[in-house]
């Protein structure tokens, strides 16, 4: 009953929070639009260096005073607390498109975009992504036990803040469509980068690289590089492989801020790449 009450709740907030982006035309004014970008950027970037990068895979370590603040700015994405998102991450790098992914293509693509996330079952199915058992190093701390148990009050705040700062532009851009475009970006990750793109490391699995979700998503879409090398903060490998949350890691490196960042070798690349004779063609 817990994760059937849980996915109601999930589908009313998606259609409260589609419904409030649908509004964007109606409420444009250039001051809200900037708002939204940087709000984009702020919380997108948050996730992907925070629950993803630096949480999920460990790839680089930061001052405790700063992990807490890019995990904040990820809570405000309204995609879940610290420890559901990664939960749900190390389960799907676990069993990475077979039945047992959470969000696998396998299923279908409109189930591993958004699908998967209203189905219970999907959860009830693998018990590390429904009770956390694979999260103990963040359940230990009581800053994202907190988040956990609070999530979504601070975006709530944040509406506040935004409705007393520029009325109900601010809140249908700055909430709404910025919310929205970022979630479906992320979304895409997991259906989209496993469907469509370019295969260049020999992973054994469906994930590909796609520019466009690269630039939307911050770094995201370079995602048969991340497969390749799960635990590289580094995503985007090569120099034109526009990668936004990297280049936010290498300025917090080159400020002392970031340590143990981790990145593939050239020997680990090699055990990686195809035979010379199998040419990958890009699937678009």
């Amino acid at each position: 009953m817990e994760g059937k009450t849980k996915a109601s709740i999930t589908k009313l907030f998606f259609l409260a929070i589609h419904s409030l982006a649908f509004l964007g035309p109606f409420y444009f004014n250039w001051s809200a639009f900037w708002l939204a970008v940087a709000l984009y950027f702020v919380t997108g970037v948050g996730m992907t260096l925070s629950y993803h990068r630096n949480l999920s895979h460990r790839s680089f370590k930061l001052p405790r005073w700063l992990e807490y603040s890019f995990a904040y700015c990820a809570v405000l994405a309204l995609q879940g607390s610290p420890i559901e998102w990664v939960s749900i991450h190390r389960v799907h790098h676990q069993y990475t498109d077979t039945w047992d992914d959470p969000h696998s293509p396998i299923k279908g693509f409109w189930y591993s975009h958004i699908g998967w996330v209203v189905d219970y079952r999907a959860r009830a199915a693998n018990p590390d992504a429904l009770e956390f058992k694979n999260v103990g190093d963040l359940k230990k701390q009581w800053y994202y036990r907190f988040l956990h148990r609070t999530y979504p009050f601070h975006s709530v705040a944040l509406g506040f803040l935004l409705y007393a700062a520029g009325g109900l532009p601010y809140i249908v851009w700055g909430i709404g469509v910025r919310t929205v475009c970022f979630l479906h970006a992320t979304c895409s990750v997991g259906s989209i980068c496993h469907m469509w793109g370019k295969q260049v490391w020999n992973t054994g699995d469906l994930s590909k690289n796609n520019w466009v979700l690269g630039l939307l998503a911050h770094g995201e879409g370079w995602h048969n590089n991340h497969h390749a090398f799960e635990y590289s903060a580094r995503q985007g490998l090569e120099w034109w492989e526009i990668d936004t949350t990297w280049y936010v890691i290498r300025f917090l490196e080159a400020i002392g801020l970031a340590t143990d960042v981790k990145l593939p070798s050239e020997a680990h690349k090699k055990r990686k790449a195809f035979p010379a004779e199998v040419h990958k063609k890009p699937i678009y």
